[in-house]
């Protein structure tokens, strides 16, 4: 019997915040007589909301109570409450994740939008959940391409690479709309430090209480255009390039079959506005320089199935995966949130016994010194067709390596790749006291700086709902 969940997409953006519920059914696709496979077999936006500016107090701190009247009005014209939400995502987005109160923000709307509603803040995350959004990341596998989205938003500008159907790379760089605000008379009142830095570089006189030429407004979008092109073009030494690189560059060059645009800025580029200041913004003006600037190249350039919404859509319908269905845990320990991977390399992996306890001790504490939460979850890819003794090897080896989490009664998780938790787990069980928890989920791809969430079973208990996510705060 299929099972629906409903999901909720909210994106906090730099300009923006916007809100989408959206259907995910799942079904157990395998035949009477073989193991359970259940599968999201289909995805549906059911509301959207009205696009909201993003509510400030001063240009540092995000209006808390303003955003939850957001929330909670586009709850109501949506006809759910927080109890009917099952999963879904709250991202942070642009210049919003850096403000001081962003990740106590995060908090407070996790909490009231729903029990497995995820809150989540970085611009890898969110380049990917726009791809997914704009159909980006469906054109790619659907035409055996490889694929550049430019998710081009008020502060950053948020880009994922696949090819055919799969993530290949993340970038992210502060190009966006409203790095420079204006009053109706072209008085400049906001510039972000980034764009302080780049009209220092272009040598023009754009400053804060003084009114900006069309002129001077027009060199520097220009420059951030032609970064765009440079992205595209996989990479760059230009110093203008490397200024506006966010938190970091490709890790490796891709030669593209088409570019897409999705944000807010993308329909400044597909739809000529007269009005050049008719947001406040130079988002207006960006849009013409990047529509000048491709028209010069021979990329294929094609808008997203959503531009403005590719986010929040991705977010509602993107960031909700399921389990393998052999899988074991403790019910009365789920949901979990917020849990932070240590993830062992192949090599790793193979080592004999004793190094690869030491290894997984080593990485356990390295990870727990630095972080805010004790609690930390085992990544691992596994082997396909471990025999018995092997897995009762890597439980033995897993138990006395993440011995630090079993010592204080913390749930011992661990997630892998290959299709044998279930395995693993009941191993895990035998060789552990009894009233020590243990969660063992597979068929889930994790790495070190993701951070995982992991809900209520579903589908007769077979499997359980998964997030992987980044949390960047003031990156």
């Amino acid at each position: 019997m299929p099972q629906t969940l409903t999901s909720v997409g909210i994106d906090i953006g730099t300009s923006t915040t916007q809100l989408v519920f959206s259907k995910i059914t799942v079904e157990n696709t395998a035949s009477a007589w073989t193991v359970p496979t259940v599968k999201i077999i289909g995805k549906e936006v059911v509301f959207r909301s009205d696009i909201h500016f993003t509510p400030l107090l001063t240009p540092v701190v995000i209006d808390a109570e303003g955003l939850k009247r957001i929330v909670e009005k586009e709850y109501r014209n949506g006809n759910m409450t927080p109890e009917d939400v099952d999963t879904g995502a709250i991202i942070i987005t642009g210049e919003t994740a850096r403000k001081e109160n962003a990740k106590e923000v995060l908090k407070m709307l996790s909490g009231f939008a729903g029990d497995f509603v995820v809150a989540t803040a970085g611009p890898d995350l969110e380049g990917i959940l726009a791809g997914k959004g704009s159909g980006a990341f469906e054109y790619s596998k659907e035409h055996s391409a490889t694929v550049m989205n430019f998710d081009i938003g008020g502060g950053t500008t948020n880009v994922a690479v696949f090819q055919n159907g799969k993530l290949m790379d993340t970038a992210c760089f502060d190009i966006g709309g409203r790095l420079i605000k204006l009053r109706g008379d072209g008085e400049v009142y906001y510039l972000s430090e980034k764009a302080k830095a780049l009209i220092n570089r272009l040598d023009i006189d754009i400053e804060i209480g003084k009114k900006a030429s069309i002129s001077s407004l027009e060199v520097f979008c220009s420059a951030m255009a032609e970064t765009i092109i440079e992205i595209a073009n996989t990479g760059s030494q230009d110093s203008i390039y490397k200024l506006l690189i966010t938190d970091h560059d490709f890790r490796m060059t891709h030669k593209i079959d088409a570019a897409f645009l999705s944000g807010g800025v993308a329909d400044c580029v597909a739809n000529d506005e007269e009005d050049f200041l008719r947001y406040g913004d130079i988002g207006i003006l960006l849009g013409r320089a990047i529509k000048k600037a491709f028209e010069k190249t021979s990329h294929t350039l094609k808008y997203g199935e959503e531009t403005i919404r590719a986010t929040v859509v991705g977010a509602g319908n993107h960031t909700t995966d399921i389990s393998g269905s052999t899988i074991h845990y403790d019910l009365n320990q789920l949901p979990i949130k917020n849990i932070p991977i240590v993830h062992l390399t192949a090599d790793e992996e193979g080592l004999n016994e004793e190094q690869r306890q030491n290894a997984l001790s080593d990485r356990l504490g390295w990870l727990v010194e630095q972080s805010d939460t004790p609690l930390v979850a085992l990544g691992l890819r596994g082997k396909r067709g471990y025999g018995f003794e092997a897995i009762e090897r890597l439980a033995k080896d897993i138990a006395i390596g993440m011995k630090r989490m079993t010592d204080q009664n913390l749930p011992l998780i661990v997630i892998i790749e290959s299709d044998f938790g279930k395995s693993l787990g009941l191993c895990l069980r035998s060789i552990l006291p009894k009233d020590k928890p243990v969660i063992c989920i597979d068929s889930v791809s994790v790495d070190n700086g993701d951070y995982i969430d992991i809900g209520v079973p579903i589908a007769g208990g077979q499997v359980v709902p998964v997030v992987i996510k980044t949390l960047l705060f003031g990156y």
